[in-house]
């Protein structure tokens, strides 16, 4: 009997539902990214030019010192950080849109220190600026 059989393996597969899971990774990605909100400082660095943008303010900035082992210096008073809240608050109510805190940390200060007044100065709405570490 001549039957014959086929011995052609078919490399071709369906792709269908690959797609379908790109598409549903897509749109998970596309609905999860919507939904994160970035929770970030205003926070504006010295420039090295002279024509960099400095905040505008119509008086003296105040200077918020961060020494080595943690103690703040708000326009060389020491004070502790809620004493240092409580004056950025009061500095914010006299100011208003023009408030701008000027944090000078120690090269030694701890971050957890420096981003404690920033989180301050961004509570109350003040501009800030981080000078280089001294």
């Amino acid at each position: 009997m001549g039957i014959k059989k086929s011995s052609k393996v078919s490399a071709e597969f369906n792709m269908s539902s690959l797609t379908d899971i790109i598409f549903l990774l897509l749109i998970f990605f596309m609905l999860t990214s919507s939904l994160v909100t970035p929770n970030a400082l205003n926070l504006q660095l010295p420039g090295k030019s002279k024509t960099a943008d400095a905040p505008k303010s119509s008086g003296k900035a105040q200077v918020i010192k961060i020494e080595r082992n943690g103690t703040y210096y708000y326009n060389g008073t020491k004070l502790s950080l809620s004493a240092v809240e409580k004056k950025a608050r009061e500095y914010k109510k006299s100011k208003g849109k023009d408030a701008v805190i000027t944090i000078s940390p120690h090269s030694r200060a701890s971050n957890d220190k420096v981003v404690a007044i920033m989180d301050i100065a961004y509570r109350f709405g003040i501009a800030t600026v981080l000078t280089e570490p001294r």
